[in-house]
């Protein structure tokens, strides 16, 4: 990946990313730039269109910086965004801007712009390189990214300062310190919490073979679901479930069901994002809790799982004058990206920036969120940039769950494997 990032700021690429720059956008006729955002909390339609910036609004104070381009701006909803963006796209009404988590079959279908064809080369390298690299695909960046967050492991203070222990770093501690407060709470209070659903049930398996040096693939980025380490990663998983270690029916209490359990003070550790502290609070949780590595087999390195969406643009072979699109397209991210607005909107999310022209602005809003930069530093992202993503996606839940009933993780994870390969 290395030897991709080197090709990528490559002094003729990013000569590239400025081409077409002098041709004028007419003022007579703005450019109209349809934009699709998508909606993560209640605050989001505020900000974009309601009265959230100072009073005003994303759509009015862009139009009102840039007369010449006209944005209609839709908020959706996560649970309608691809039936949206997949019906916009047969009735050839592709958005030109679109917000969004996947971007692979997109790009595999011919239907995006590169990105080195609209975004300005100043804004280009203000983005993280490790976020920039989830989104190439044979040399190619085809999105940018909008927003992060990344996981982490929140232990109950409380219960670890009465139990008298520390906070596991080990897979092997984590043993003994999920025995000693099932031993000293009779167990009322569940020790580790694991989600296996089909809404979180691929984090799961990356914590487990991430933290075992494995992973969804190898080395040369080939699919490997069913390594040794994978097996071994899941199966200590599974061994904490069957030693009464965690809540009681992983196949069917989401994240955000352990998260509750936390805030009320039921659970002892729980791996989630940053807006943990946030959720808890609206919750009316009263909870002293500290944010820890997430922990990993003896001898193994810990990773946090870094979660990112996308903003991509798409062609528009009937777009008049292509090189003035371009240029539309990207004084919006130049205006998104500000951090006089992008640190509003990060922070209001509770999110992570993907930029690092925000982190000065909010590390001093926030002195603790300094300690999250290190977490995204050792973050490790799904392949989503590989076409069979979804596929093992579902698959490795799938596995997860049949082992929970009584499968063989191996027996799941080679058959996993032998569809991918076949």
């Amino acid at each position: 990946m290395k030897k991709v990032i080197a090709t990528l700021l490559t002094a003729s690429m990013l000569a590239a990313m400025t081409a077409g720059a002098a041709t004028a956008v007419s003022a007579d006729e703005p450019i109209e730039l349809d934009v699709i955002i998508c909606q993560y909390g209640p605050n989001t339609n505020d900000w974009f269109l309601g009265s959230g910036m100072d009073g005003t609004n994303f759509v009015d104070k862009f139009e009102e910086e840039n007369p010449d381009i006209k944005l209609n701006l839709d908020v959706v909803s996560w649970n309608d965004v691809y039936t949206e963006v997949d019906t916009r796209i047969a009735n050839d009404n592709a958005p030109d801007i679109l917000n969004i988590d996947v971007f692979a079959n997109y790009a595999n279908e011919g239907l995006l712009l590169p990105v080195s064809d609209y975004c300005p080369e100043d804004l280009y390298e203000d983005f993280f390189p490790s976020f920039i690299e989830q989104s190439v695909i044979d040399d190619t960046v085809w999105a940018v990214p909008d927003l992060a967050s990344a996981r982490a492991l929140f232990c109950n203070a409380d219960i670890f300062e009465e139990v008298g222990i520390d906070y596991p770093t080990t897979w092997s501690e984590l043993e003994d310190c999920c025995q000693a407060i099932i031993d000293y709470y009779d167990g009322e209070i569940y020790p580790w919490g694991i989600d296996m659903t089909t809404d979180e049930g691929q984090a799961a398996f990356a914590y487990y073979t991430w933290g075992n040096g494995g992973g969804f693939v190898d080395e040369d980025g080939n699919w490997a679901v069913n390594s040794p380490e994978n097996v071994e990663g899941i199966e200590f998983a599974l061994g904490l479930i069957d030693s009464g270690f965690t809540n009681p029916n992983p196949a069917t209490q989401t994240r955000y069901d352990l998260q509750d359990m936390f805030a009320a003070g039921k659970l002892a550790m729980v791996i989630a994002p940053n807006q943990l502290p946030t959720y808890v609070a609206d919750k009316e949780g009263d909870i002293n809790m500290v944010t820890v590595n997430i922990p990993a087999n003896d001898g193994k390195e810990s990773s946090s799982v870094g979660v990112m969406d996308r903003v991509m643009a798409f062609k528009d072979d009937s777009a008049p004058d292509q090189d003035a699109r371009n240029e539309a397209i990207g004084k919006f991210l130049k205006f998104f990206y500000d951090p006089e607005n992008y640190v509003g909107w990060v922070s209001m999310e509770g999110f992570l920036p993907a930029v690092n022209s925000a982190v000065e602005s909010l590390v001093e809003a926030d002195p603790t969120f300094e300690a999250w930069l290190d977490v995204l530093g050792g973050c490790q992202f799904y392949p989503t940039a590989k076409a069979e993503w979804d596929q093992v996606k579902q698959g490795v839940i799938a596995a997860e769950q049949n082992a929970l009933t009584g499968s063989s993780i191996q027996d799941e994870l080679d058959a996993l494997q032998a569809e991918l390969e076949g």
